[in-house]
Formats: structure tokens, C-alpha cells, sequence
């Protein structure tokens, strides 16, 4: 089977960032949940210290190993894009591991061209955390 269609990437300078706070807190993971806390900037947690819901959507693996989700509800807007997670100075939230550090992961966008829909219309549907085990 060919390899999905990367739905999401980051710059050189967010892999950077997340190889430090791996290397500082082990394994990590990014949820983007569109909630309350920096709207729906994407949140990089410990491995195993959130717990993906169930309706919760992988879109894919960054830096090496490091789990993407997304809120089933956020996944509903942002489904016809290919995002790049990005790092810029400034604060975001305080739940996010980059927040003492003096930066923020931010989304950059854009719209998936019509080659990359075809090729997501003849994979399977993307797991969910009812799927795996987060």
C-alpha cells in the first residue's frame, strides 16, 4: 500500500523544538482541540499525560515518532487542508510544554489540491483514538 498523504508537517524550527522538549520530557504528542486555551493553536503534551477521546482524529506522525490528533470538531473545519505547525516568539497557553520557553506552535494552512484529494478518497479513513490507544 502506498504511504497516506501527509496531512500535516512542521518547519525545521518546530522539529527543533520538539526534539528539545522531547529530550527534556520524553516522549511528546500534539492535540489541537479548538477549546479554550489559545483557540485551536496545536497543544504538545507529554506522551501519555492527555488522553485522546475517542471521536479524536490522528492525522499523522511528526518529527520521527511524535502523534499529531485532532478534536473530531476541529477535523471537521480544517479536513480539506494540509497543515504546517510552526514555532514563533511570544506566549500561548500555559498547558502547552513550548509555553515556558518563550514561544508558540502556531498552524499555518492551506488547501489540499485536487491530486492529494484523490489520492485521500482511495485511503482509508484516518484512525481515531477509539482505533488506538492514543
Amino acid at each position: 500500500m502506498a504511504a497516506r498523504t501527509r496531512r500535516v508537517e512542521l518547519t525545521l524550527a518546530a522539529e527543533d523544538l520538539v526534539r528539545r522538549l522531547a529530550a527534556t520530557h520524553g516522549p511528546v504528542m500534539f492535540h489541537q482541540s479548538g477549546g479554550c486555551c489559545d483557540g485551536s493553536a496545536p497543544m504538545c503534551y507529554p506522551r501519555g499525560e492527555f488522553h485522546v477521546g475517542a471521536v479524536d482524529v490522528l492525522l499523522g506522525h511528526v518529527a520521527d515518532d511524535t502523534p499529531f490528533w485532532m478534536s473530531a470538531d476541529q477535523y471537521t473545519y480544517w479536513r480539506h487542508t494540509h497543515l504546517t505547525v510552526d514555532v514563533v516568539p511570544g506566549r500561548g497557553s500555559g498547558f502547552s510544554l513550548e509555553s515556558p520557553e518563550g514561544v508558540r506552535f502556531l498552524i499555518r494552512s492551506r488547501v489540499l489540491t485536487d491530486k492529494e484529494w484523490e489520492h485521500i478518497a482511495a485511503e482509508p479513513p484516518l484512525p481515531t483514538g477509539a482505533d488506538t490507544d492514543g
